[in-house]
């Protein structure tokens, strides 16, 4: 497989290397091994989810409190969406910005964010099935959102998508600057602390 960082720290973009033959074809989606010798840190699987959403189904942006916080491990098993990460630490030099990937069915792609950034996913087609293992349990209490339509982020999604389908909980998210106002996004510093001990 092949890893590389994204344009927002501590996010890595996984491509896998198919084998294939008459009878199908075999690819290794994950590899604790591999994740490890490119990101300098390891990833303790806690809990597994699935996610399935019709075409034009926006998600995000999420994210939990840390310490602990969630790191991800985001794969679409079928369909395609494209799939957001947004540098939300408060002392990052790239604080605010956001890169995104083309995760499908076809190319097998999947994406690994660290704690403490925010994710978001649109979906292209209908029954895009997402799924993405996680370092921490599901805590209601710990985790946040933040308004995917804030103009400060500047998000893009595809313009045939039309208008983004949100939840009320996504819709009503609060934007970028009120989330920094009231100190409720996540501390660079701290995380970088925080990753550091998570070598591998």
């Amino acid at each position: 497989m092949q890893i590389r960082e994204l344009a927002v720290p501590d996010a890595w973009e996984i491509t896998p290397v198919p084998w294939k033959d008459d009878r199908g074809l075999f690819l290794e989606s994950f590899r604790h091994d591999r994740l490890a010798e490119a990101t300098g840190r390891s990833f303790e699987l806690r809990q597994a989810n699935v996610s399935v959403s019709r075409r034009g189904v926006v998600r995000g942006i999420h994210f939990a409190d840390t310490p602990p916080g969630q790191a991800k491990y985001v794969s679409v098993a079928r369909g395609a969406g494209i799939d957001f990460i947004v540098d939300i630490r408060v002392g990052s030099p790239t604080f605010g910005t956001w890169d995104s990937v083309l995760l499908d069915a076809d190319s097998r792609r999947s994406v690994f964010i660290s704690e403490g950034l925010g994710h978001a996913f649109a979906a292209l087609t209908d029954d895009a099935t997402l799924t993405y293992l996680v370092s921490s349990t599901y805590n209601p209490a710990a985790e946040h959102d933040l308004n995917i339509l804030d103009p400060d982020i500047g998000l893009v999604f595809p313009s045939e998508l039309g208008e983004p389908v949100l939840s009320p909980k996504d819709l009503a998210a609060p934007s970028l600057a009120e989330l920094l106002a009231s100190g409720g996004l996540p501390d660079y510093a701290e995380l970088r602390a925080y990753y550091a001990k998570a070598t591998a």
